[in-house]
This record gives C-alpha cells, structure tokens and sequence, in this order.
C-alpha cells in the first residue's frame, strides 16, 4: 500500500487522522492533508482551525469543536464551558451533558467506523496534547495516523522574512515561554545562536528579559510576530533591551490582544537591515487591505483569489440578484432552437448566461452533446471558462478587448456561401447594451436577442458591513460596471472618501464620479484581472512613497478619522 493511500477504517473502531493544519495560512496545507480532509466523516478541531480546513472538507461532513462557542459561555465562575457540536449545516446539535476532553470526542466521533480528522495548528508532533489523544486511541484499539504540518516556528519567521539557519549555520533552538525552566533560559542565554521563542504578545518583555538575565546581550536583535502567515500578519523588529519599549510606542500595549500568540525570533538573522530584504510576505502591494468587491458570488470568487494573491483581504458584497426571465417561453423555444438546427452561432457575454442555458438544458435532460454543430462565442476569459465547465470549447473569443466592442471585431461576417444557416442566439440579461446585436446585424447576421436571465438589485448587506462602508472601514472597493455603483450606494451607501475607488473603465469610473466619489484607479483595459493588477500597482507606489519619505506605511482606512495609527511593520 502507497504510503499516501487512506487505510481503511475499522467498523468498529474507524480511524483518526491527526492533522497538522499550519500556522493559518490555508495553501500551507499539504496535499496529504487535503486528500485526508475530502475523506473525512468527522472534523474535531478549534474555531480558529476549522477556518483553515473546513473549505477542503466534502459536503455534509460533521463538525466537532473543541473550544466553546463564545455565544454559549456560560456566566464567569459557573464552570468550564461546554463543548459543542455542529454539523454540516451550521445548526447546533445538544450540548453534552458533561464536559469531555477531546480525547473521548475523537474516540466518540470514531465510533462505528467513521473517518476522523483531528485537526490542531501547527504540527501535531508539536501539539502539547496531541500525543495524549494518541496514546488513548492506541490504549482504546482505535486505529490513527499522523499527518505533519507546518510548525508555527517555522512557518512564521519564513513569511516575516527572518530565515533561521543561513551558510554560517549557526544552530538554532526553539523554546515555549509558557513551559521553560530555568535550565532551559540558561541554556539558550549562553548560546550564540538562532533562538525561536513561542510566547504571547504581553509576554514577549519578560522572555527577552530572561535571556538577557541568562547573558544574551541586550543589543541583541529580535523580531516579534503576531497572526503569522495570515493577512492580519505583522512583525515588529527591535532588540531584547527594547522590545518592551518598542510595542509601548507603537500602542500595541497594553491592549485586550495581549494574550495573543506571537512568534519571536532572537538572533543576528532577524536584524531590520535583513527584514528590509527578505520580507517578501508585509511588503505585498495590498497587504491587509480590506477590498470590497461588489458583485455575485459566482463572479467574485476568482477575483477574490487575485486579490489575495497581492495581500488583500477580500469582502465580497452582491449588489445584483439574478433571477430567470419573468415569461420563460422566448428562451425554451431558442433552446428547442439549438437541438433542430436553428442557429449558425450562439453567443455568450457573461458567466450568468452560460448558467442560465445549462439550467435550461438541465432542465430538458440535455448536455453539451447538443452544441454539436453549433459555433460557440464567449466575450471573455472568464465566460469561456464557465464553458469549458460545461464541456463546450468556445470557437470565438475576443483576441482584443473583452467586450460586445471586441467581440465584434473577431466575429465573420454572414458569408452565404460558407454560412448555411444566417441566425445567431444571444442569450442575454434583461438589461443589456444594444451593441452585439446591432454589430452583428451589420455583419448580415440575423439575431434571436433572447431574456436568458434577469438582474434585479441585491438585499442590503449586514449592517455592520453597512456602518465600514459609510465609516471607511475599507481601504478600497472594486466597481466592475456601472450598475454595481448605483446598486452598491442603493442598497449600502456611499464610500467614505478615504476609500480607494478602483474603476473597470471610463463608463464606470463617470457613473462613480454622478454619485459624488473620487476616482483613484482605472483598469488599463475592461477586464477584472486588469482591474485587481492596477490596484495592486497604486497600492506599490502609494507604499513605496511613503517608505521614500520616511513616513510609515498605512492602510488608507488607518487615515479616517479616529483611526488607529499603525507604525510600519517594515
């Protein structure tokens, strides 16, 4: 058996899966721990590391906390919180009736052959009770195996950019201040080489003071690390001798967050004139910027992922439902149409009108089997993607501009001699543009301007996104057309001016501007992607001028009014 192949589980026993799921960053996941999560029946894990694995999971798949539900806690001094237990759909299950450690859950969970996954941060070799639910499974006869992750002593100083071993190869140690002895301190405060401390955020003075008590030297360099590998990272470099100081001025302490986990790295290898190089991960043109984009879901998803990529923090808002077209007789006989050999060509111009003709295809017991024949256009990237979905490889799509305009200037003109059939299906939202249809019209191309699917302006956001718009609670928001802007201050308000305002074009970005706001960004051509990269670039320039000019570099939402001002973490 291929060491990567899932056991099988007992029917009595199952099997547990002891899962290192990182230090927070979700692609630090192995590609083990992935195949094991899509296998699971059970999840058993904390709040913080269920955000980190739940996405990879398969559908339906129960959820056990062992951390308690803040909304559950019972009044101070009334006893331990109990556990709880959700399930694939969100909705709470009973409460045990008495409190249980997470060993008996994991064993409980195994029960009648069920596929655990027991996830902790980190690396479970490094969990301080990961060995024990071990030893009880093996105690009990449930069957387990172990799937290393990226230890938080790792993985956090590589993404602050402090490497811990280098050609000198000085040696490295790694010490919890919650458990060392004095011993230990000794130890490491005699050494000279890379010392890896994990403590928390309100702690980090007391260990760089026993260090110093333990004869490393005060000038020492340090870095500290808070939500390391996640874009609320941020890194504070100082000394052992001023550390202390250091977070005191930056009014990071004292504070509620003081309790927080860090990572601190001591040493040579973590002086700011190295950080200034090597911090690949801060330095990130978006870097913890909180980007509103308001679209569907569907569309948003892969934007999303481009703004992550930069740093950001995506918050995806809908402004536009979409609904099926209010009398569905124009687009069932079209459909008919396709499979008699009505149409020369069918048109697409968005990702809702593939899903609109596949559901009706769906609809009749018809697949991609029934295009044959048929010649497919798809005005973008991402439309010609939502085909390929669908198993349908787009005959056209524009080699220029991603529009009807670009469209246009790729599609044939009706040629009787080569065209047997002159008709075109374009299957279309209720409201949009003339220009496809009176472009292909002067091509000699008839055209069935088909109502695929209707938008109609989406519900209000939560009121607490509501309150960061208007508040300038984002850094900035993406408009991908003018619709999205009067749907976005319709239903939400309009951006605080200290907001980036990032267009798709020059029919957006006026659209913007009739609604009172500032333009900032314009994409050099109307493509999404096109629009995230020029975000991106201003967020590189807007930094790099504040590091030219000796200021510190901020969000835009930290220059609002009451904001809290953040030194760099550079």
């Amino acid at each position: 058996m291929s060491p990567t192949t899932l056991p099988a589980a007992g029917p009595e026993h199952g099997h547990v899966t002891f899962l290192g799921a990182g230090p927070g960053d979700p692609g630090l996941l192995t590609l083990r721990a992935v195949e094991a999560l899509s296998n699971a029946d059970v999840l058993v894990a904390e709040h913080d590391v269920l955000d980190v694995i739940r996405t990879h999971a398969r559908q339906g798949v129960s959820v056990v906390r062992t951390d308690a539900d803040p909304s559950a806690l019972p009044p101070p001094g009334t006893g331990t919180p109990q556990l709880t237990v959700v399930d694939g759909t969100s909705t709470t299950a009973a409460a045990p009736a008495a409190v249980r450690d997470a060993a008996h859950l994991v064993m409980e969970a195994a029960r009648g052959g069920r596929r655990v996954v027991r996830a902790v941060s980190g690396d479970p070799g490094l969990d301080t009770y990961a060995a024990e639910e071990m030893l009880a499974c093996a105690a009990a006869g449930v069957p387990f195996e172990v799937v290393p992750g990226v230890a938080a002593v790792v993985g956090v100083p590589a993404y602050a950019g402090v490497p811990l071993r280098d050609a000198e190869g000085a040696d490295v140690r790694f010490v919890d201040a919650r458990t060392a002895s004095d011993r230990c301190w000794t130890e490491v405060g005699a050494s000279d080489g890379t010392v890896v401390v994990s403590t928390t955020l309100d702690s980090v003075a007391a260990a760089a003071g026993e260090l110093v008590s333990a004869g490393r030297k005060p000038d020492t360099p340090l870095t500290v690390t808070i939500a390391g590998t996640t874009t609320r990272q941020r890194t504070w470099t100082a000394t052992l001798g001023t550390i202390a100081q250091t977070l005191k001025q930056a009014k990071v302490l004292p504070s509620p967050d003081g309790g927080r986990p860090v990572i601190a790295v001591v040493g040579e290898r973590s002086a700011v004139a190295r950080r200034d190089q090597l911090s690949w991960f801060e330095s990130k043109p978006l870097f913890g910027w909180k980007v509103l984009v308001p679209r569907t879901k569907e569309q948003a998803a892969s934007l999303s992922d481009q703004l992550r990529s930069y740093g950001a923090v995506p918050h995806e808002v809908p402004t536009i439902a979409v609904e099926p077209p209010r009398t569905p007789q124009q687009m069932e006989r079209a459909v008919k149409g396709l499979v008699t050999g009505r149409y020369e060509w069918i048109a697409f111009t968005s990702v809702n009108a593939v899903k609109a003709v596949r559901e009706k295809f769906e609809e009749y017991g018809l697949d991609a089997r029934a295009f044959a024949g048929i010649k497919v256009a798809a005005v973008g990237e991402q439309t010609a993607k939502a085909l390929v979905a669908f198993g349908v490889k787009p005959d056209l799509v524009p080699s220029g501009e991603q529009s009807a305009a670009g469209l246009l200037e790729d599609w044939p003109p009706y040629d009787p001699v080569f065209d047997p059939i002159d008709r075109v299906f374009l299957p279309r939202a209720d409201i949009a543009t003339e220009t496809l249809v009176a472009g292909l019209i002067e091509l000699g191309w008839e055209v069935d301007d088909v109502t695929a699917y209707r938008t109609v302006r989406a519900s209000p956001p939560p009121v607490e996104t509501r309150e960061a718009i208007k508040g300038g609670g984002f850094d900035a928001v993406l408009f991908t057309s003018s619709s999205t802007v009067r749907n976005l201050v319709g239903i939400a308000g309009k951006p605080h001016n200290v907001t980036v305002i990032a267009c798709i074009g020059p029919a957006t970005a006026k659209t913007a501007e009739e609604h009172g706001l500032r333009v900032d960004v314009m994409a050099p051509e109307p493509s999404v992607h096109k629009l995230a990269e020029a975000l991106a670039d201003f967020g590189l320039k807007r930094r790099a001028a504040a590091l030219e000019a000796g200021d510190p570099v901020t969000r835009p939402s930290e220059r609002r009014p009451g904001a809290r001002r953040r030194r760099s973490t550079t």
